[in-house]
């Protein structure tokens, strides 16, 4: 599924193609904020450390896609396609285009495919890049702010489109997205981020695989 310009280079998810007049991610950021406070969960990305430790139960090895929500303007997605196999694909569903179009000048890799779309169907978006599944997904949409319904449609989807033994990982600044998770996954492990503005709240929503 992945073509031989992807597996030749497949490290090239840090290079920035930005021109000097365009966007600057933080000031997009703020901006994607105001105009839609209720999708952008704070107006400074994740930090490092947030990253790293969210990141850091995913099995590299098995994962041929990832899926991201609400990428903003790459925080996630540059430290993902660095740790992703050459044949993987990172697609990132955001509603805001202004952010979509920043990522596609930003990140110029192969295997990234950022669409323009709601995280509820994430299970057509999924199909239409040819995959039947899931590995993780990543959120860090703030769950407690969306409009009635979204929250729950986008947590049966995401549990549907996984794969049994991958996980949904979420990132929040309220523990309020645990009932979100609670009636699609029995295993939710939970973490918290202090070194982060605000300190967060991470949770491992697992699926759960199939009795033998």
């Amino acid at each position: 599924m992945t073509s031989s310009a992807a597996r030749a280079e497949p490290r090239r998810a840090s290079r920035r193609h930005s021109g000097a007049h365009g966007p600057r991610p933080l000031g997009l950021f703020f901006k994607g904020f105001l105009k839609h406070p209720v999708m952008v969960g704070s107006i400074i990305p994740s930090s490092t450390k947030l990253i790293d430790r969210m990141l850091s139960r995913v099995d590299w090895a098995e994962t041929k896609l990832f899926v991201e929500y609400g990428p903003g303007v790459g925080t996630f997605c540059r430290p993902i396609l660095d740790r992703m196999a050459p044949d993987a694909t990172l697609v990132a569903i955001d509603t805001n285009a202004d952010f979509i179009d920043y990522l596609k000048r930003d990140i110029r890799d192969s295997r990234f495919s950022p669409v323009q779309g709601s995280a509820a169907y994430v299970r057509e978006i999924v199909a239409e890049h040819g995959f039947d599944h899931a590995d993780y997904v990543l959120s860090g949409l703030p769950f407690s702010t969306l409009p009635p319904g979204v929250g729950d449609a986008i947590a049966a989807a995401t549990a549907e489109v996984l794969r049994p033994g991958g996980a949904f990982l979420v990132y929040q600044f309220s523990p309020k997205v645990k009932k979100f998770l609670d009636p699609h996954f029995k295993r939710i492990d939970h973490g918290f981020e202090p070194r982060n503005i605000p300190p967060a709240q991470l949770y491992w929503a697992w699926k759960d695989q199939p009795a033998v």
